[in-house]
């Protein structure tokens, strides 16, 4: 692996020699493999785990494994029974756990893929309700197909700027800033990251990661937490925006507890805490995270939050497709129906004036005439109440097919109308059984695009 010269240069300086060589020997092997289980559909002590090869120390939910699978294949994680994420980023649960131990208001602000935003919903306390934020576009999409699938009702996703947080009046107990870096600890997953890797590149990383944060303070309450992380191990993006963070914001360093057999190092700069996963010492990919404590009242965002008003939906369509009657219902403008925990409803159409809202709480369906064409999340929620339709189980060839946007053929006397279609015990997606066919409910630019089916088995939990 061939790395620039100037980075060879400052990182050898940085690390010193000994542990520049670690780190350098380590990214020429391969990386280590790791999920994480959703414990709202998988708990740990129900299931085996085949490829196992060690459970993640500082998450409770989390699994090495001994070699990478094709998971495309592997019709239990489209059903969001865990997600495929690097350990060394699931060092967020270890954080969370430790600092909030009361429900929260929280918000990722750069939160796609959905990694770390399915990380948080697994370690929040009960009650606490988490916005997922992604400015561009197409990966704002992405994020709000993972989260979909991990099913948690207590969540809303937004595709906005932190300035747009700052404007709507928001404010947060938590901020997990994962900010967009130059990359450097993901060089032997991405080959482009070293092609796109510069000195000028780190500075504008440096300068947009400060804009980014001072953009979002404002919404950050007083005594509120500021977790800080970037994919990269230059101090210019880690230490030195953390040190400015807390002079120039206003914040304190938090530690978080730690065991010395996990091999985290410390700042390699300063005093402060810091938490480096590096890989050949850590067993995960480049990762550095800060934790601050906001110590200043700041100024308040640009405007204050205030209850939006809103119509009544009936509900008498919607009646008995949840287990509990806890959900405020409303229409979008497309016809969509979304049912929002009670609890934060105030808060949903407050932010849905404001911001770009592309998922909250659990999409029911649209609403067509008298009908209601069940969506995709409603099969994924946990608060699906799955009585409510007839259902049908696939096994595993009929799943990859269903996976792929084909026609399912469901049995003769299966009852016309929505059918829950499900695979070893858990929701997959919807067909509409139209009586000589079934057409296919699941979202066409979620499908397994691969016209090549390998025939290994790939159920990565059984």
């Amino acid at each position: 692996m061939n790395f620039p010269a100037d980075f060879e240069q400052y990182t050898r300086q940085l690390m010193g020699p000994e542990l520049y060589q670690t780190v350098v020997s380590a990214l020429a092997d391969e990386p280590p493999v790791s999920i994480r289980l959703n414990p709202f559909k998988c708990r740990m002590e129900d299931v085996r785990i085949p490829l196992a090869d060690g459970r993640v120390p500082w998450c409770n939910t989390g699994v090495y494994l001994r070699q990478r699978p094709n998971f495309t294949f592997d019709p239990l994680m489209h059903a969001g029974a865990y997600y495929v994420q690097d350990a060394s980023s699931m060092f967020l649960h270890r954080v969370i756990r430790q600092y909030v131990v009361d429900p929260v208001t929280m918000l990722d602000l750069c939160a796609a893929p959905g990694g770390k935003s399915t990380c948080a919903l697994a370690a929040l306390p009960a009650g606490s309700v988490l916005f997922c934020n992604e400015p561009v576009r197409n990966r704002a999409q992405i994020l709000r197909e993972n989260i979909v699938k991990f099913g948690h009702p207590d969540v809303v996703v937004t595709n906005n700027y932190a300035r747009d947080y700052q404007r709507s009046g928001l404010m947060f107990d938590v901020v997990l800033a994962d900010v967009p870096c130059s990359g450097e600890g993901m060089f032997r997953k991405d080959a482009g990251a070293i092609a796109e890797w510069s000195p000028a590149n780190v500075a504008h990383c440096r300068r947009l990661q400060r804009e980014i944060v001072s953009d979002i303070w404002p919404c950050l309450k007083p005594g509120g937490l500021l977790i800080y992380s970037t994919c990269t191990f230059n101090a210019c993006e880690n230490e030195e925006n953390a040190a400015w963070i807390a002079a120039e914001l206003g914040a304190e360093f938090l530690s978080v507890d730690t065991e010395q057999a996990w091999n985290i190092t410390g700042s390699l700069v300063d005093e402060n805490p810091a938490y480096r996963f590096l890989p050949g010492r850590s067993r995960g990919e480049g990762f550095c995270l800060f934790i601050l404590r906001k110590t200043t009242n700041g100024f308040s965002p640009c405007k204050k939050h205030q209850i939006a008003r809103r119509k009544a939906v009936n509900c008498s369509l919607i009646n008995g497709l949840l287990q509990s009657d806890v959900y405020e219902v409303a229409q979008r403008s497309d016809n969509e129906l979304v049912a929002i925990p009670r609890r934060w409803a105030d808060l949903y159409f407050s932010a849905a004036q404001s911001l770009h809202v592309i998922h909250a709480g659990i999409t029911l369906g649209i609403q067509k005439g008298k009908d209601v064409i069940p969506h995709i999340s409603l099969a994924f929620s946990t608060a699906l109440n799955a009585d409510f339709f007839p259902q049908v189980a696939l096994d595993d060839a009929q799943t990859i097919r269903f996976l792929r946007k084909e026609a399912v053929g469901l049995p003769a006397k299966t009852p016309r109308g929505a059918v829950l279609l499900t695979y070893r015990g858990r929701p997959i997606g919807f067909e509409k059984n139209v009586g000589q066919r079934a057409n296919n409910l699941y979202p066409n630019e979620w499908k397994i695009k691969s016209s090549h089916i390998p025939q290994d088995n790939h159920n990565v939990i059984t």
